[in-house]
């Protein structure tokens, strides 16, 4: 019985903070949200008794989202709302739609195939940190190897982001060039 009602209860939470996520337009509450909905995917992880990946998903991914959190205090304007240039719908639609159905594709393929068999099963005596080792690098060995080079591109994809050039270099402008680059911004 606790177990359901913890499990109803943190997946309400769950779905709540990544609504707050997606829908809001203030950065800052994004980010906030987004921290609380990976602590609340952990508690499905304690329920579980898996508690090796509960604290890795603290660590590892709210831990992330935090450094995410400090860079947009750094580098955002909290106080202005965001608004987004909508893209053609039809595009946007149908190319996440083919990266949702790759994903689920490439996660669920070892889990249904009968073919993919882990050469060291699952040993009783050892702790939980060894069996998941052994499960994510045999039978989940492709999934493992497509995310990490998913997190390479990414990480490309930022160097590159960042190391573009700006246009003005605002640490040779005096206060009132400042102000006119700004407007120029604001008015284009």
């Amino acid at each position: 019985m606790f177990e359901a009602v913890a499990f109803y209860l943190f997946a309400f939470l769950t779905i709540a903070m990544f609504f707050i996520t997606v829908t809001t337009s203030h950065a800052l509450y994004a980010l906030t949200a987004l921290a609380a909905g990976m602590i609340f995917i952990s508690a499905f992880f304690f329920i579980l008794g898996a508690d090796f990946l509960g604290a890795i998903q603290i660590i590892v991914y709210t831990g992330a989202v935090m450094a995410l959190y400090a860079f947009g205090m750094m580098f955002f304007d909290t106080t202005r709302e965001l608004k987004e240039k909508q893209g053609n719908k039809l595009i946007v639609t149908g190319l996440a739609t083919l990266a949702a159905i790759l994903t689920v594709v490439i996660v669920a393929a070892p889990m249904v195939s009968e073919n993919i068999v882990a050469f060291y099963p699952a040993i009783e005596n050892v702790g939980n940190t060894q069996n998941v080792g052994l499960v994510l690098f045999t039978k989940y060995l492709v999934p493992f190897e497509l995310a990490a080079v998913m997190l390479l591109v990414a990480m490309i994809a930022g160097i590159v982001l960042a190391g573009k050039k700006m246009d003005i270099s605002i640490t040779l402008l005096d206060d009132k060039e400042i102000e006119e680059e700004l407007n120029k911004k604001v008015l284009s």
